[in-house]
C-alpha cells in the first residue's frame, strides 16, 4: 500500500468521526448538555452506578476531565457519590431522581437524531461496517 492511499484512508476515517462528533454534539448542546455530560448520564442510565474506574474505562472522557464534569453535574444534582461499604476508599457515581429523569429526556431523542445520519444504511451496510472497522 501506498503511503498517500494509507494516509488518504486515516484522513477520510478522520473526517467521518469529525462529522459525527459535530452532529452529535451540536444535538447534545441544544439539549442543554455538554458532551462529556451527556456520555456520562447515558452511560450510567440504566444502571446502579460506577466507580469512577468503570465510568472511565466506558466513556471517551480522560480521568483528568471526569471528577470535573462529575463535579458540574452533582452541583446540577444529576448524579451523586455514593461510598461503597465494601470499600469506603472508593465511591460510586449515581444517577439521582433528577439525573434519572434527564436520562430519559435526551437518551432516545439523541439517539434517533444520530440513527438519522444512517438512515439509508442497510443491515449488510451495517454489518460490512462493522467489519472494516473491527
Amino acid at each position: 500500500m501506498s503511503k498517500e492511499r494509507f494516509f488518504r484512508s486515516i484522513r477520510l476515517l478522520a473526517q467521518c468521526y469529525q462529522a459525527f462528533e459535530q452532529l452529535s454534539g451540536t444535538h447534545v448542546r441544544s439539549l442543554g448538555l455538554t458532551p462529556s455530560q451527556f456520555d456520562i448520564i447515558a452511560t450510567l442510565g440504566n444502571t446502579y452506578g460506577m466507580t469512577f474506574k468503570e465510568l472511565g474505562e466506558k466513556t471517551l472522557i480522560t480521568k483528568g476531565t471526569l471528577t470535573g464534569v462529575v463535579d458540574r453535574l452533582a452541583e446540577k444534582g444529576l448524579v451523586k457519590r455514593v461510598l461503597q461499604s465494601c470499600d469506603r476508599r472508593s465511591s460510586l457515581v449515581q444517577l439521582t431522581s433528577s439525573g434519572k429523569r434527564e436520562f430519559e429526556r435526551v437518551f432516545a431523542p439523541h439517539a434517533q437524531h444520530c440513527r438519522q445520519a444512517f438512515s439509508g444504511y442497510r443491515a449488510e451496510d451495517f454489518d460490512n461496517l462493522e467489519h472494516e472497522l473491527a
